[in-house]
């Protein structure tokens, strides 16, 4: 590689320089191909970053594969009739025009009961 590098003394006259195909100023008339001197290395190099970026391009694939099973998506996950009781639901309220004093005047519930905590025995 040191020869490559070494600077030849250039042509002397302008027929030396036509014949030789490249000007005086031109430090390496094969500076643009020197890359081919490492060649294998080069060739290795792009393999590895091409299997990098292949490796990479599946594990986000398996990855929004999964994230794509674990969400719920109701026209996926659910029956058919499910969906359309579903929508059902949606449109159903909760107030039928009964006040809340009209609950609690009919409700049998004890006002001073103790609250229910699991796993305590009264």
């Amino acid at each position: 590689s040191d020869v490559a590098n070494t600077t030849s003394p250039g042509p002397k006259s302008k027929e030396e320089q036509v014949a030789n195909g490249h000007d005086e100023k031109e430090s390496n008339p094969f500076a643009e191909y020197m890359w081919m001197e490492n060649e294998e290395d080069f060739n290795r190099q792009v393999e590895e970053e091409l299997q990098e970026q292949e490796f990479l391009d599946r594990c986000f694939q398996e990855m929004l594969d999964e994230e794509e099973q674990d969400w719920f998506i109701p026209s996926r996950d659910l029956p058919q009739g499910v969906g359309q009781l579903q929508q059902q639901l949606n449109g159903l309220s909760v107030a039928d025009g009964h006040s809340s004093e009209d609950i609690l005047s009919k409700s049998t519930l004890n006002p001073d009961a103790k609250e229910f905590v699991p796993g305590v025995k009264y």
